[in-house]
C-alpha cells in the first residue's frame, strides 16, 4: 500500500502518518511537504517513506513530481490532501497574490492530484481519498474569503467525487474539522483580537482527529465533522451563520 500524504510535516498530516503507520504497518509513504526538513523527520520516524519537498502552489509541478513518487513507491492507493494555508484577513485587505496562493495550495493542487489518481484507482477498482476540508467552508467567519472559498470547493468537490468513484469501488472521505491544535490555527488565532466566539469554542486535538478519519475511513463512511460540537453547524449551517456572522471577530489590519 503506497499512502501519500500533503501537508505532512503539519500537525494534522504528521499525525495522520502515525495513525496510518500504525494500522498498516507493511505500508510505505511518501509525505509530501514544502517543509522539507519536517517531511524528512516524519518520514525518518515512519519507516519506509519517502519526504518530498513540493510546493503545492504551483500546481504544474505535481504531475511530474507524483510520477517520480510513484516510480519509487508504486501507484498511489490512498491519498490524503491535508496540505492547506490560512490567513485571516479580510477579502479588502488581502493582496491578490496572497488569495490565489491560498486557492492554488487549498483547492487547485488537492483537485490536480485527485485527478492524477483517480484513473488508475478506477481501473484497479480500488483506493481511498481523505479530503481534508474546514468547518470555514461550511459556515462564513470573518476573514476567510479566501480560505473559506477554497475549503467550501475542495468539500463540495470531494462529496461529488464520492458519489461518482463509490460505484468503481474507490473510497472518498471528506473531513471537516473545526480549530485543532496546530501552527496554523496559533497562527489564525494571533491575527484576530480575542473575542467570545474564539473563547467558547473548542479546539480539537490533531492525534484525536486522526484516529477519527481513519475509523471512518475503516468503515466506508462519508465525512468527519470534528470536534463533535461543529457537527451541529454542519447540520444547520443557517443557524451557525447566523451566529458566526454576529461573534467572528474583525482581523487586525
Amino acid at each position: 500500500m503506497h499512502i501519500l500524504i500533503t501537508g505532512a510535516a503539519g500537525a494534522i498530516g504528521s499525525a495522520l502518518g502515525r495513525a496510518f503507520r500504525a494500522r498498516h504497518p507493511a505500508a510505505s509513504f511518501t509525505l509530501a511537504d514544502v517543509d522539507g526538513p519536517g517531511a524528512a523527520a516524519l518520514a525518518a520516524s515512519l519507516g519506509a517513506a519517502d519526504p518530498a519537498g513540493w510546493d503545492l502552489s504551483h500546481p504544474d509541478t505535481l504531475p511530474g513530481a507524483l510520477q517520480a513518487a510513484e516510480d519509487r513507491r508504486g501507484p498511489v492507493d490512498v491519498l490524503v490532501n491535508c496540505a492547506g494555508i490560512m490567513e485571516m484577513r479580510t477579502l479588502a485587505t488581502t493582496p491578490w497574490s496572497l488569495g490565489a496562493r491560498l486557492i492554488d495550495i487549498d483547492l487547485v493542487s488537492p483537485l490536480r492530484l485527485m485527478s492524477l489518481v483517480v484513473p488508475a484507482m478506477i481501473s484497479r477498482r480500488a483506493g481511498s481519498i481523505v479530503n481534508v476540508s474546514s468547518m470555514a467552508g461550511v459556515t462564513p467567519l470573518r476573514g476567510c474569503a479566501y480560505y473559506g472559498a477554497a475549503k467550501a470547493g475542495l468539500a463540495m468537490a470531494s462529496e461529488i467525487a464520492r458519489i461518482e468513484l463509490s460505484p468503481h469501488g474507490v473510497q472518498v472521505l471528506t473531513v471537516y474539522p473545526g480549530p485543532v491544535r496546530s501552527g496554523l490555527e496559533q497562527r489564525a488565532r494571533a491575527q484576530v483580537p480575542e473575542a467570545l466566539l474564539t473563547r467558547v469554542l473548542p479546539t480539537g486535538d490533531p492525534e484525536a482527529l486522526a484516529r477519527r478519519v481513519l475509523d471512518a475511513r475503516d468503515r466506508g463512511e462519508p465525512r468527519v465533522v470534528y470536534p463533535s460540537l461543529y457537527d451541529v453547524a454542519n447540520r444547520v449551517p443557517r443557524v451557525a451563520g447566523w451566529f458566526t456572522s454576529r461573534f467572528s471577530p474583525v482581523p487586525h489590519s
